[in-house]
């Protein structure tokens, strides 16, 4: 998507001028994923003309292979409100009829393209957008099945783009029963999968519980990851995650966010850092903690960089999962 945003904390034309970025969800999970050294591909349909080699040229700057449908037609955008104190950012979608949204599952020509993967990895803001989209997605997710591909599903809410018919629990199951690894908040496991949080003695009880109840439901799915933000502000949050993975619950470290510079792709970030670790790291209890401790720190920096993706390299990231949130110079 192009994002089109206020000059700093300014309102929706306070003055006459737009910011003007690319992003979107899996494709900051891709950008974040190429600078920790992986092979990305990202797949999507842009339109053919400068404003679609500039989406495109955003991503392989960063070393994504962008493989792309070219077709006529306009790119979807999002405007971003950026909030302050306790004036809350606000996003408006402008995504009905891109190339995007009316592309049709058998445009893509999903069996050729697993041939050489790994992994795939989609999120619930796809399927919101369009019919088409949601059918294409489906059908991704099933080619991906059959060529033995991990995949990874972050339920990603958006209320506001759910309008074409379908419910956001109808499609999200049936993308939840195909999935190894689940990332969410628990508003996404609410709204998508109709399964709520109960309270507990603990917090931490309550999100083990949710955990599980998510694992019950769906018997395929291996990892479950729940993102947990405080918001005392616009300016300030608390952030943090668990993680129910192949050998027990995990609990990562407490960061109190202040001055928050960007929060949009914070989520994003942490799936991306999830990816990495689960892709990368030894399958026992002190990979999987680490995994959890990785992809924390990554959702952690992200909120210090501005646009939708997050530039902190994997060196960064490991150094403030072992603790160094001192944010000194360093010579």
């Amino acid at each position: 998507m192009l994002r089109l945003k206020p000059e700093g904390k300014e309102r929706f034309f306070q003055s006459p001028k737009l910011e003007s970025v690319f992003g979107g969800s899996e494709a900051n999970v891709a950008v974040s994923l190429s600078i920790f050294g992986k092979n990305v591909e990202y797949i999507t349909a842009l339109p053919d003309n400068a404003i679609g080699r500039g989406a495109e040229n955003s991503l392989r700057q960063y070393g994504v292979n962008v493989n792309a449908l070219k077709k006529d037609g306009r790119l979807g955008i999002y405007f971003l409100e950026d909030g302050a104190c306790q004036r809350p950012s606000q996003v408006i979608y402008d995504r009905a009829g891109s190339c995007f949204a009316v592309t049709k599952a058998d445009e893509y020509c999903w069996s050729e393209k697993f041939s050489n993967a790994g992994w795939f990895h989609v999120s619930g803001v796809s399927p919101a957008v369009s019919e088409e989209s949601c059918d294409s997605v489906i059908a991704a997710v099933d080619e991906a099945k059959k060529a033995g591909c991990t995949v990874s599903v972050d339920l990603n809410y958006r209320k506001k783009l759910w309008k074409y018919g379908r419910t956001p629990e109808s499609v999200m199951r049936q993308l939840a029963s195909k999935a190894d690894v689940l990332i969410a908040n628990e508003e996404d496991i609410q709204y998508c999968l109709g399964i709520p949080l109960k309270n507990f003695n603990t917090p931490l009880e309550s999100y083990r519980n949710l955990c599980e109840d998510v694992k019950k439901a769906f018997a395929n799915v291996q990892v479950v990851a729940v993102t947990l933000r405080q918001s005392y502000s616009a300016d300030r949050n608390g952030w943090s995650a668990v993680l129910s993975g192949k050998t027990g619950f995990y609990e990562s470290a407490h960061y109190d966010i202040e001055n928050i510079v960007e929060r949009v792709g914070a989520g994003d970030s942490f799936a991306a850092g999830l990816i990495y670790g689960l892709s990368t790291f030894s399958q026992d209890s002190e990979g999987e903690r680490k995994t959890l401790d990785f992809a924390t720190a990554a959702g952690c920096l992200k909120h210090s960089i501005a646009g939708d993706f997050n530039l902190a390299s994997k060196e960064e990231i490991e150094n403030l999962a072992k603790g160094n949130t001192n944010g000194r110079i360093q010579r």
